[in-house]
């Protein structure tokens, strides 16, 4: 009976097998073809990053321009020999891709000092003269907004010291850690990480509490440093994590000051900008004015001071893990510090003395600990 059973619809025994064939092959098409477009879409952004990461970080070219230009007498300075005749200072990690980071140098305070300070700055091999080749290297150096903010800070804890330079290449001490939380990964494997998922996962790799309240502090020193000091007032345009990083002792450096501007030089920038709503009114990615709806152009007064912009960054960084006995007079300090406004009444007193009772906070908080 069951053979004849099988024997009467020998279909039924072919049809579903058929089906089931022509079902798998189709979504293993599906399959490969969306794998094959993830590859080659992937393949291609790569392709272009690399491209631009190459194209923009030639060490081996710059080091053969800036050689060629020395040996030729035209620039001069006290990293030139190292750079191309001895070869022991050499290009390594490229920190950015970005071009054009200068500025002008502006209208600063007390202009005679500053340039009797680059004067000395110049004169690389300290012989009381500044030479043709010095003064060809240090006029391209000012056109580099982080090289003058450099000059004008050298006695300062959390300005990286100034080693030497060579044409438009300058050496600044070396920071062991450079960026204030987070694990350094690939440029490639960054590329496909979600940025919520990579801000999660950098709170994860931080120091101690207590070391991260000296790094801090050490972020509120230097927001003091640049706030209306002899030579004027200095905005940070880029206060993000990778800007930031500290040494072996947990004292806080600044790694990249490109983004750190004279006030006088972004009201010149961004006035007059024509602007359709505030968000037409940015520089770098911090500093920002509102727009003047009547004219469309853009004001010049920056609405966030540094403090407020410094609160921000340190927030989610000093919450994360504070000690329970501080924590909530922490988090109301740093809220109160987020609220600051240029444009506010007593701008100025508010800044002092909510800087000074956050530093007091947590300067007593880690005063007799290990990890400080």
């Amino acid at each position: 009976m069951i053979t004849m059973a099988r024997s009467l619809c020998p279909g039924a025994w072919l049809r579903k097998p058929y089906y089931l064939q022509a079902r798998f092959s189709y979504v293993r098409m599906k399959y490969l073809f969306f794998s094959w477009l993830a590859v080659f879409v992937g393949s291609w952004i790569i392709y272009v990053q690399y491209s631009t990461y190459t194209e923009l970080c030639r060490g081996k070219d710059c080091k053969k321009i800036i050689c060629d230009k020395y040996k030729t007498g035209v620039i001069d300075g006290p990293a030139c020999n190292s750079l191309c005749v001895t070869e022991s200072l050499y290009f390594g990690k490229c920190l950015s891709t970005k071009p054009n980071n200068q500025a002008k140098l502006g209208d600063q305070g007390n202009l005679s000092e500053l340039v009797n300070l680059i004067l000395t700055v110049a004169d690389g091999d300290k012989d009381g003269q500044v030479s043709l080749g010095e003064a060809k290297s240090a006029w391209a150096l000012l056109q580099l907004n982080e090289f003058l903010l450099m000059v004008i800070l050298q006695d300062k804890e959390h300005t990286p010291k100034l080693m030497g330079f060579c044409g438009d290449l300058y050496v600044m001490e070396s920071v062991e850690y450079t960026s204030l939380y987070g694990i350094s990964l690939p440029w490639v494997i960054e590329l496909f990480i979600p940025s919520g998922f990579r801000r999660s996962m950098d709170q994860l790799f931080t120091p101690s509490w207590p070391r991260k309240a000296k790094i801090a502090i050490g972020l509120l020193e230097f927001v003091e440093d640049v706030f209306h000091g002899p030579y004027g007032n200095f905005l940070m345009c880029d206060t993000s994590a990778k800007n930031l990083g500290y040494n072996d002792k947990y004292d806080l450096k600044m790694v990249d000051m490109r983004k750190i501007v004279p006030e006088t030089n972004l009201k010149e920038l961004i006035k007059d900008r024509h602007c359709e709503s505030d968000l037409d009114c940015v520089y770098g990615t911090d500093c920002r004015t509102s727009c003047d709806q009547s004219t469309m152009k853009c004001t010049s007064e920056v609405i966030q001071p540094n403090l407020a912009k410094a609160c921000q960054l340190l927030k989610d960084y000093l919450l994360l893990g504070a000690p329970s006995e501080i924590r909530e007079e922490l988090e109301k300090q740093l809220y109160s510090c987020i609220a600051l406004k240029v444009t506010a009444n007593q701008m100025e007193m508010e800044h002092s003395l909510i800087l000074n009772n956050l530093k007091t906070l947590l300067w007593k908080k880690i005063s007799y600990t290990n990890d400080s």
